[in-house]
């Protein structure tokens, strides 16, 4: 066996499995990196970055992170700002423009006035719901902020929900302008709850101011919203409600308290951009137009015109709203610089410290790359030997026929010196024991092999002769009992030569019954019938006319056969076996039904994953010899054989591939029926001096036997029984040019003339000098290819055709029987061991 290279010296050639030893193939050196010991390396790798890490990792690290975090959420929170300072707008737009349609709902409800309603409610109302849907989106990344803001947001989205849900009550004036305006002012507070929540923490108190100034500029708006509402609400109405004048007044106190907040926390700027805000030509007409509302005196407040009042105040929300967005933007801007500030403080500090775990992390980088090397070479090298090396080396071990191939193992990947080197030459160890002990078997697998097949041939050739001497003793016997006896023995013989050949696939040696032209599939079906012991309850119904090709018809006869005794041997003596024959899908199927025991459930798959797959040969095998022989003969020949339970018993369907079938050969080629077939009547043989044998009245079926013939006379050629008498005529009936091989070889090419009948033509006679090349070390004669055909040795000349004598059909039946046993006989006698080719090399043919 080729094992590649040994590294270890230590190993010698001739030392047994169980003696291997590891030995390292150099001297370890202290100061090479890769012979350091496996605890060496992982305390360098696991200590020294510990200690850098202990020393240097938690520095201010979390402090600054948890802050850095803190500000980044902060940013978020204040900068989605903008979107509720919208949505708070468009909320205010909507509620003061609903106060206005309730009044005037209130004063003349017509339906023409709620059609008004509704459509000058519903671009406000659009935008509200777009306002909010852009809020939402923006408060995606904000899923994961702090408890108290997502609160805050889920208590605005759910008083939003409210206002959504009170909108349907606003045109038919239902309900209480108070009922219906309360769900918008809880929304907008909820809403400004939300502005204010971001909170950056006590070491940040600029932060916190400007939160404080945009929230205290956002609820001046709200309250010089909810004013607008009022005085539009009484605009629309025509008058005052006796409440009213006590709102608009408390709301102007709150409004003046939230701006004298402001303007304590707004920056010096802020109080400019207010004040230029203030003195707009805009925001003075409505605040004097806002004046005219106040009570004077003792007189009444004037009810100011709807359409005048609504224009001027929509034009001093507006100034307002672009104050609040620039107060917004600056607290944004502040929060975004101080975030941004924080997050390269913490950039840097941890900058820092992984420059100073820089050279720990290298030293331990470069030790955990050594051991990760090696390691995965190590396990590349033993995955490729478990699942690619040694699985290919046994398949190539167990399937060889001749002799055993050179299997090479290959060294070890990993050289260093350190445990995982050791484990690497354990493993080529193991891999060239594991190698050495598959020859061993391999080996004697061979002789196994040789064994059987020795014996096989051997006994084939007994059976042959006594098959020889049984067609004599049937051709001579007049008694119809003793020839019911030779015919069983006949059988029984027959039985032999197919165990004898099940023993030849035991061994993995194909069939010697060859044929050299396609055999009808019925004439198949009757071979096998012929091979079993039982032949009498096998029945056949529908066959196809289709043919099977020569070289396998002798195998398919041998699987068929076993499939055929196992359905006699388990059903009852009275029932019958049928079997059919059909095309279907370009191949070929064959049924098999019995009505016997049948089989369970468990044990029908596993017979059919036997017949799938073939196993190898073992005592299970011989146990069980039919279904092995019959699942290596299907595998042989791509059949495919599927058991099934039946009505009564089993169903085996065989199915031929396209390959095995042929067409059918030429009417010329085509031998005549045999003159007995197993499952009919059996015709009478009539010879040139011998009289009729009368055929029995009824199909024969075991446990019941036909009534005997009167009288049974002496026949010059029995009736055949055996399989090659089915697939190849006997000697009396012309052969057409001898199409297929038999156990006597080919069949006379004589004209035998019965009564009055003539069998055809014939072929021309061989020379009577054989022609050969000499003889070989051996002193037999040499074949010279085609010398023996007439076209080659004799010109053919026209005119008269030669006269020859046809010589006698028993003479050459015999003369080619006894060569048949003496080259059987030689090949039994001489061959002490049987010589296999060596790998690679070619058999006759050429192929390999």
């Amino acid at each position: 066996m080729g094992a590649g290279p040994d590294p270890g010296r230590g190993v010698q050639r001739g030392r047994s499995r169980m003696e291997v030893q590891v030995v390292p193939h150099r001297r370890r050196s202290p100061f090479r990196l890769r012979d350091w010991r496996m605890r060496t390396k992982l305390a360098t790798v696991l200590v020294i970055p510990s200690v850098a890490f202990l020393v240097l990792a938690g520095v201010q690290t979390a402090a600054l992170v948890g802050q850095t975090t803190a500000l980044s959420d902060f940013a978020r929170q204040v900068g989605i700002g903008r979107q509720i300072t919208t949505v708070v707008d468009r909320l205010q737009q909507e509620r003061d423009r609903s106060a206005g349609e309730l009044a005037a709902l209130r004063r003349a409800g017509g339906e023409a006035d709620r059609d008004a309603a509704v459509t000058a409610l519903r671009p406000l109302q659009a935008a509200t719901d777009q306002a909010v849907t852009e809020l939402r989106g923006a408060a995606q990344p904000l899923a994961d902020a702090d408890a108290s803001w997502r609160v805050a947001y889920g208590e605005a989205l759910e008083a939003y929900d409210q206002v959504v849900y009170i909108r349907a009550a606003v045109p038919p004036a239902v309900l209480n302008s108070d009922t219906i305006l309360s769900n918008y002012h809880r929304a907008i507070e909820a809403l400004l709850n939300l502005l204010a929540e971001p909170s950056p923490g006590e070491q940040q108190p600029a932060l916190t101011d400007a939160v404080l100034r945009y929230v205290q500029l956002a609820r001046v708006k709200e309250l010089s919203s909810r004013i607008r509402g009022q005085l539009y609400a009484a605009a629309r109405a025509g008058r005052y409600d006796l409440d009213d004048q006590v709102t608009l007044t408390d709301l102007r106190a709150q409004q003046l308290a939230a701006l004298g907040a402001f303007r304590v926390a707004a920056t010096n700027e802020q109080i400019r951009l207010y004040d230029r805000t203030s003195v707009d030509p805009a925001f003075v007409a409505a605040m004097k137009l806002e004046e005219k509302s106040l009570p004077t005196g003792g007189a009444r407040a004037e009810v100011l015109p709807a359409p005048q009042w609504w224009a001027a105040s929509e034009q001093r929300h507006e100034l307002l709203r672009r104050l609040e967005a620039q107060v917004l933007d600056d607290a944004v801007s502040r929060a975004g610089r101080v975030s941004g500030d924080r997050l390269r403080t913490t950039l840097l500090v941890v900058g820092g410290i992984v420059v100073v775990l820089g050279l720990a992390v290298l030293l331990a980088l470069l030790i955990g790359r050594s051991i990760a090397n090696s390691m995965q070479r190590l396990r590349g090298q033993a995955l490729r030997i478990a699942q690619i090396e040694l699985p290919d080396a046994l398949d190539r071990l167990r399937s060889v026929q001749g002799g055993v191939p050179a299997i090479d193992v290959p060294p070890p990947v990993v050289r260093s010196s350190d445990e995982i080197g050791e484990l690497a030459e354990a493993f080529v160890a193991v891999h060239r024991s594991a190698v050495s002990v598959a020859v061993e078997q391999a080996e004697t697998r061979r002789t196994i092999n040789a064994m059987f097949v020795n014996l096989a041939r051997r006994s084939q050739v007994l059976v042959e002769r006594q098959l020889e001497l049984l067609d004599d003793l049937e051709r001579e016997e007049a008694d119809p009992d003793q020839l019911e006896n030779l015919f069983k023995l006949d059988h029984l013989a027959a039985r032999m030569r197919r165990n004898d050949e099940s023993l030849l696939v035991l061994a993995g040696t194909e069939s010697t019954r060859r044929w050299n032209r396609p055999v009808g599939l019925p004439a198949v079906l009757l071979a096998a019938s012929a091979e079993i012991e039982q032949y009498q309850r096998v029945r056949r119904e529908s066959v196809a006319e289709l043919h099977v090709v020569g070289h396998a018809v002798g195998e398919l006869v041998h699987l068929l056969a076993e499939l055929l005794e196992n359905a006699t041997a388990f059903s009852r003596p009275d029932t019958v076996v049928r079997v059919s024959g059909r095309a279907e899908g370009g191949g070929a199927v064959v049924e098999i039904v019995d009505q016997g025991l049948g089989m369970s459930p468990a044990a029908l798959a596993q017979a059919n994953t036997v017949l799938a797959s073939p196993p190898a040969a073992d005592v299970a095998a011989s146990e069980r010899m039919g279904l092995f022989v019959v699942s290596h003969l299907a595998a042989r020949h791509g059949v495919r054989v599927r058991l099934s339970g039946g009505a009564q018993g089993l169903v085996a369907r065989i199915e031929p591939p396209r390959a095995l079938l042929a067409a059918g050969p030429s009417a010329e080629l085509d031998a005549p029926v045999s003159p007995r077939m197993l499952t009919t009547a059996v015709a009478g043989v009539t010879g040139a001096g011998g009289p009729t044998r009368p055929a029995p009245a009824e199909l024969p079926v075991a446990g019941r036997r036909p009534a005997p013939a009167p009288t049974v006379p002496a026949q010059g050629r029995p009736v055949p029984v055996r399989a090659e008498d089915v697939l190849a005529p006997a000697a009396g009936a012309p052969a057409a040019g001898g199409g297929w091989w038999s156990r006597k070889g080919p069949a006379s090419t004589a004209p035998v003339s019965t009564g009055d009948v003539s069998t055809g033509d014939v072929t021309p006679a061989p020379p009577a000098t054989p022609v050969v090349g000499g003889t070989n070390d051996r002193g037999l004669p040499v074949r010279v290819p085609m010398a023996q055909l007439s076209a080659v040795t004799e010109q053919a000349r026209p005119g008269a055709p030669v006269a020859r004598e046809d010589p006698d059909p028993e003479a050459v039946g015999g003369m080619l029987s006894r060569l048949y046993s003496g080259v059987r006989r030689a090949e039994a006698e001489e061959t002490r061991e049987i010589i296999l080719p060596p790998a690679g090399g070619h058999s006759e043919g050429g192929r390999q």
